[in-house]
């Protein structure tokens, strides 16, 4: 009986084991220290399975590192990785997004067919020219060309000022400051929601769905899908919703208190909303960030509307501006710090009023008095009372935005 276990083959080969997936397959993996485990397929000791089993093995050996080098482009990200405490406080979402760009660039040669890497490249040597040969290999994606270029000035600009042991500066500058981004393929960013678009979205999703519960949560508060899916009954007192906003959290937090719109609240009472999120998923659970994106994105495909849910808050921006909001009062509803987006949002609702309020310039009085105008009915010529009303209520608002408006006329 001895001899006979001896002669007899083992049911896997040495590092091999059996798991057992959630429909109870039994799946054959092999399995090594500190290596991820690799899939086998076929039946074990057949010629196929062996030759898994024997790649399986190649793969999975470590390999010693190669060594970081100080001085050069892969020694510096490494330490900014480390040491950078404006990196160390991002979101780990971010901080994982911002590694991974920079860490795409080591491999790249540092010209076409060059055996040398930009890993090993002297700080010296990346001037803006070395910069812009690792842009321009994204060309095809000006958006993620872009984002290389932000995320290298991140490191040099942390590199020009920390100094290392020597009281040296860790780099000799930040060249990536004169190198310039490309056009984006998408200028506008996501598309802003019409109003007609809000409209279908609720035609298709009644008070009382959860689709209805996001829209009025995006719409009318005016915030990310990242406040929105944490946004709760604690946040609520005195009929005001207090957060502080997810996105900065860490470096720049900002605290806002809006008032909760009746339209808001009347959505809200009508909705089923969970214990500590109003928005939860069909097992109870608040919704991850992504996850919402992905849910409130299947809601619209349903709706047939081609918005998501950062469209909203594009929308009310441009809502709030056109119904006279300032550029001011825009950065307090949605937390912005500068006036840059707020005013670009305040131009435009500006534009709108001053040429609805100015067309008629274009023709002399007789043609606006004559009743044979080929293109007077067509073409809907403001009347007398529609445009006085046009003309008070851009006063009106103007007076509250004197700064946008100058800056509206200075541009033109």
């Amino acid at each position: 009986m001895l001899l006979q276990s001896r002669t007899m083959p083992r049911r896997l080969p040495p590092g091999c084991v059996e798991d057992e997936d959630r429909h109870g397959n039994i799946r054959i993996y092999f399995r090594a220290k500190n290596r991820p485990k690799v899939r086998l397929r076929g039946t074990p000791w057949t010629e196929q399975f062996m030759a898994e089993y024997e790649a399986a093995k190649v793969e999975t050996r470590p390999h010693k590192a190669k060594e970081i080098i100080a001085g050069t482009w892969r020694w510096l990200c490494v330490k900014y990785f480390a040491e950078c405490a404006d990196f160390l406080r991002l979101d780990a979402r971010t901080r994982r997004v911002r590694r991974a760009v920079l860490e795409a660039t080591y491999d790249e040669p540092i010209a076409p067919g060059s055996p040398k890497l930009f890993r090993d490249f002297p700080l010296y040597r990346m001037n803006a020219d070395a910069i812009e040969v690792l842009r321009d290999r994204k060309v095809a994606v000006p958006e993620g060309a872009n984002n290389r270029v932000k995320a290298i000035r991140q490191v040099f600009k942390w590199g020009a000022r920390k100094k290392g042991s020597d009281g040296k500066p860790l780099a000799p500058s930040n060249p990536a400051r004169e190198v310039s981004y490309l056009r984006s393929n998408n200028p506008g960013g996501y598309h802003t929601w019409t109003a007609e678009e809000v409209r279908q979205f609720e035609a298709h999703h009644a008070i009382g769905t959860k689709a209805r519960l996001a829209l009025a949560l995006l719409l009318l508060t005016g915030q990310r899908r990242s406040d929105v899916t944490r946004f709760g009954r604690q946040h609520v007192r005195d009929a005001k919703l207090t957060f502080t906003q997810f996105k900065g959290r860490n470096r720049k937090p900002k605290r806002l208190t809006l008032p909760v719109l009746p339209a808001l609240q009347r959505v809200l009472d009508a909705s089923s909303c969970g214990d500590m999120t109003y928005l939860v998923t069909e097992h109870g659970k608040p919704f991850t960030d992504a996850g919402f994106g992905n849910w409130f994105g299947d809601r619209c495909k349903e709706a047939g509307v081609p918005g998501r849910a950062h469209g909203l808050r594009k929308a009310g921006a441009s809502i709030a501006a056109e119904n006279g909001a300032t550029a001011h009062q825009l950065m307090a509803i949605f937390g912005w710090d500068t006036l840059k987006m707020a005013e670009a949002y305040t131009r435009g609702a500006d534009q709108k009023r001053l040429a609805e309020s100015a067309m008629h310039m274009l023709t002399s009085e007789e043609q606006n008095e004559s009743e044979t105008c080929p293109t007077e009915e067509a073409s809907g010529t403001l009347s007398v009372k529609r445009l006085a009303k046009t003309t008070s209520n851009f006063d009106d608002g103007a007076q509250e935005r004197t700064r946008t408006s100058t800056t509206f006329a200075a541009g033109t």
